[in-house]
């Protein structure tokens, strides 16, 4: 779905007074939009054309540290300007913030403007366009899993994070009474966003206290990608102004469920299913089956992807609906594929590995890297488990810490040749520094395991 603001529209509004503020968004690397907010009357005026920033923002950390060891940037370089280019078909309106559109923004290098390879648009891009040429559409979905907490993030912050309060004290998940106690902020949010241009399906309770999930419909790839990363800022953003606070950790809390973002996905063929064979088991063409191969083959070279921080791995606990298995099955919550839409046009593979903090195009790129490469060597899919995969042995895992997806990720020749090495190397890079400032760091656990007992 396009987004819903022309450019002939949006100069209408401006010269009406309808709107004063643009806001020019780049993705960074941990999925999070960067950009600028323009004064409407110079971004139509010219400002549309492109703007720049600090090339640091795709080579920073969480806290927006300037990481050494980059081949990109560094303090050597200089830490010049890349070229922040609008996109003018994903202009939209943000009806939460008076006054102000928005539009994603491509990054370009400052001299040659082409794109910059491990920009996640780009990574995203690349992909789609290798399916492309191979005669598919690729169509995906995400479903975001947050935590809403009865203060703002202000008052947590000041207070280090103590004596968080969920807005609901239970589980609601799909509980009218529960989630019409939580609809001030949420009918916000999902009006907000479809008068943004996003076609929200609905809110719903999920299984933890204080849990919501938000589901926006399928989409081409790229325009998914863009979509999470808006409605994850519309999260915030609307809960700031409600006075709550939202997360999107993969764990905020070791005795509660985690937060999911799992990816549906499928491919599409001059406007057909290319994944739907009736005849077949479960509906499965034989071009899904390699498809599905291609995940489970490079699913632990994927996963740094899927979970790129230290606490991602928390989520991945037994019988918290996180899977811990990185195998197929059907309609199985347990497994971490589950093949959805048996024997319908909307037969899918859904992941379920990934938390509600990983960055969508660089999930779903990897994602669909793997699976384009089990059609294109012609994987042969491994037999369906059925069961509680929790309880499976000898069956293979989803990596259990960040060092290990993240040495996975670094040997993985599919992902170097899919991306290019250069790419790989930044995000190993990545990984590499959440795991050393990890280790280096005093957490509350360890003062209150060892304090008088070491």
């Amino acid at each position: 779905m396009p987004a819903n603001l022309t450019f002939d529209a949006l100069q209408a509004a401006v010269d009406a007074g309808e709107i004063d503020t643009v806001l020019t968004c780049i993705v960074d690397m941990q999925g999070r939009l960067m950009g600028k907010r323009f004064h409407a009357r110079h971004f139509v005026d010219g400002g549309y054309e492109e703007t720049h920033g600090c090339n640091y923002l795709l080579a920073t950390d969480l806290e927006m540290a300037t990481v050494q060891g980059y081949k990109a940037t560094s303090w050597e370089a200089g830490y010049g300007d890349y070229v922040h280019k609008p996109d003018l078909s994903t202009l939209r309106l943000v009806p939460w913030l008076p006054g102000t559109a928005m539009v994603m923004c491509d990054v370009l290098d400052h001299h040659t403007h082409a794109e910059i390879p491990h920009s996640p648009r780009t990574v995203l891009k690349t992909q789609v366009a290798r399916a492309k040429a191979l005669g598919f559409d690729v169509m995906m979905a995400t479903e975001l899993e947050f935590m809403l907490f009865t203060e703002s993030y202000d008052t947590l912050n000041d207070r280090g994070y103590t004596g968080l309060q969920t807005l609901s004290r239970y589980n609601i998940d799909y509980s009218i009474l529960g989630t019409t106690k939580e609809e001030g902020m949420m009918r916000a949010l999902r009006n907000g966003l479809y008068g943004a241009g996003i076609p929200v399906e609905n809110s719903k309770g999920e299984a933890e206290a204080g849990q919501e999930e938000i589901n926006i419909k399928y989409s081409d790839a790229m325009d998914t990608a863009d979509m999470h990363v808006i409605v994850k800022n519309a999260v915030k953003e609307i809960a700031h102004s409600h006075g709550l606070a939202a997360t999107f950790m993969a764990k905020y809390a070791t005795d509660r469920a985690g937060s999911s973002s799992h990816i549906h996905q499928s491919l599409w063929q001059d406007g057909k299913p290319a994944f739907l064979d009736k005849d077949a088991p479960h509906g499965m063409s034989a071009l899904m089956r390699s498809y599905v191969a291609g995940l489970l083959r490079h699913a632990d070279a994927t996963t740094a992807f899927l979970a790129p921080y230290i606490n991602s791995y928390k989520r991945f606990t037994t019988g918290m609906f996180a899977p811990t298995k990185a195998v197929w099955s059907t309609d199985n919550r347990t497994a971490g594929y589950r093949v959805c839409g048996e024997g319908t046009k909307g037969v899918r593979i859904e992941c379920r590995v990934g938390g509600a903090d990983l960055n969508p195009y660089l999930a779903m790129a990897a994602q669909l890297a793997a699976g384009l490469d089990g059609i294109e060597n012609g994987l042969e899919l491994e037999p369906e488990l059925s069961g509680d995969m929790y309880g499976h042995e000898g069956i293979r895992e989803v990596p259990k810490t960040l060092r290990a997806a993240a040495e996975a990720l670094a040997g993985s020749e599919m992902l170097r040749k899919a991306f290019g090495p250069d790419v790989v190397d930044h995000y190993h890079h990545a990984a590499l520094w959440e795991i050393a400032e990890n280790d280096r760091v005093v957490t509350d656990w360890d003062v209150k395991r060892g304090f008088e007992r070491a």
